[in-house]
């Protein structure tokens, strides 16, 4: 065997190294119970993320250094630009969302489980790395689980909390359900093609073939549970509830981009022959999933679960760049991720910071909380105006892409519902505004201060929703690697 070519997996090999010095700090190093403060509750992790992402775009700023193009195993791992950019986005998402988890993990019962929780979301990431790298089924199903298992453990991170413990068995039960499904597909693509390699197997593909055609449904059905999409959404709601709200923004992004950059590449490779019959599929499914999370978005109280139905929601416009497998459709996903990902992780942010200074996580409790924490409250609406894709933030951008995306690829019935959606989601997103700056509270949320690591990660995704739609170079250069998949 040639171990050599383990240097192509550069990004996979510096994050893992991350992943043992962050174990071996954890395994050495004391903690203090009184104050929560240990050597995996300081900067560390966030230094060594930070280092490790600029190691992983190394390869495209010294591309004679460290070649891009690169692959592994005969096959299985494949290294891309693009594969590239989306590491580095989903990088750069975890350092904000381990910014979001400080001062959860200064409390005193989480004194000697911080190691564990970074461990467990780094090795989620490995997982998720695999996934976007994948050129082989089985390569891209061992990243699938390597990302799921762990996060069943972040999810029930709260033991004593009942609702964190139901929603991993929930999360756990329908991740099983999922992998069964797409298992099940991927057996019949190869009892068809006889092979497992993304390349060889799109040659083999045919739209008459009823065996292949249900692989397609099944595989569509297995990842769409990553992603939230209806009717694989069920789990969601309840997830995002019960566990830590650091998780919750974990779970709310970063594996999402990451499952549909994946249906994209596996579309694309694979299942080419049949786009047309794909289409058909997620038409239906990203029109339901789209108007049955706005429908039920209304009717929410608790912030946690009104951003579950937001998240189901925006995993429709996702998936619309997928349609028809387009280089254009390609550049916009990637570059409505990086947009979702700074309003989202924004709001999260300030839902954490709140519900650890004052227990309080209803869309009621934040009524008046203008008038005690205005800083706060004018972040969290320009994040929601993001998020409803109102100009001239970042998210209107993100979704001016996408439409025209799936305009340009013929889908204007599709469009014309999804911009209808997007009115609707104004008005659930200004429910919040509402609380926030008109509605009295005789009881508010009291004034509190930010610590650093918050306002660090604030700044990050505040220039996010600002600077990423205004300056055009964000989106011009993720769109000069779009064709090279």
């Amino acid at each position: 065997m040639d171990y050599s070519q383990f240097l192509n997996m550069g990004s996979e090999l510096s994050l893992l190294a991350v992943i043992l010095i962050l174990f071996v700090a954890d395994l050495f190093m004391c903690t203090d119970r009184k104050s929560g403060r240990g050597v995996l509750n300081t900067p560390l992790p966030v230094i060594l993320l930070t280092v490790h992402t600029l190691v992983c775009l190394t390869p495209l700023v010294c591309p004679d250094t460290c070649p891009i193009d690169a692959t592994a195993f005969g096959g299985m791992y494949v290294s891309s630009a693009m594969a590239v950019v989306v590491k580095a986005i989903l990088n750069v998402g975890t350092i904000i969302v381990f910014l979001t988890a400080h001062e959860w993990l200064k409390q005193p019962e989480m004194a000697n489980k911080q190691g564990e929780y970074y461990t467990l979301t780094l090795f989620t990431l490995l997982g998720m790395y695999f996934m976007v790298s994948a050129g082989h089924f089985l390569m891209f199903f061992i990243g699938l689980e390597l990302a799921s298992v762990p996060m069943t453990a972040l999810i029930a991170y709260s033991k004593k909390s009942q609702e964190s413990a139901e929603a991993a068995a929930k999360y756990i039960l329908t991740a099983l359900f999922s992998s069964g499904l797409m298992l099940y597909g991927i057996s019949l693509i190869y009892g068809t093609t006889g092979t497992l390699y993304f390349d060889q197997v799109g040659t083999q593909i045919s739209a008459t073939n009823l065996v292949q055609l249900a692989a397609l449904v099944l595989f569509i059905g297995g990842i769409g549970f990553k992603i939230s999409l209806v009717p694989f959404h069920l789990w969601t709601a309840d997830a995002y509830q019960g566990a830590p709200t650091a998780v919750t923004s974990y779970l709310s992004v970063i594996s999402k981009g990451a499952a549909a950059f994946v249906l994209f590449v596996v579309l694309y490779k694979v299942f080419a022959p049949v786009i047309e019959q794909a289409n058909v599929l997620f038409f239906w499914i990203i029109v339901f999933s789209i108007t049955l999370a706005n429908i039920f978005a209304v009717r929410q109280n608790n912030l946690k679960r009104f951003m579950a139905f937001s998240a189901i929601s925006q995993a429709g416009y996702l998936v619309l760049g997928v349609m028809n497998a387009t280089p254009q459709g390609m550049t916009a996903m990637v570059y409505y991720l990086l947009v979702y990902m700074a309003a989202n992780l924004g709001v999260f942010l300030i839902i954490s910071i709140t519900e650890q200074r004052s227990g309080k996580i209803n869309i009621s409790d934040y009524d008046g909380y203008y008038r005690t924490n205005p800083k706060l409250a004018f972040l969290m609406t320009l994040c929601l105006f993001s998020l409803a894709g109102i100009p001239p933030f970042a998210g209107f951008f993100s979704k001016f892409f996408m439409f025209m995306a799936a305009f340009k690829a013929g889908f204007v019935v599709l469009v014309l519902i999804a911009l209808v959606n997007t009115v609707i989601s104004l008005y659930y997103y200004l429910l919040i505004v509402k609380a926030m700056y008109i509605k009295p509270n005789d009881n508010p949320i009291v004034p509190f201060k930010s610590d650093g690591y918050t306002r660090t990660g604030l700044a990050l995704c505040t220039a996010g929703v600002v600077l990423i739609g205004i300056i055009s170079w964000f989106y011009a250069y993720i769109d000069q690697f779009s064709f090279g998949l």
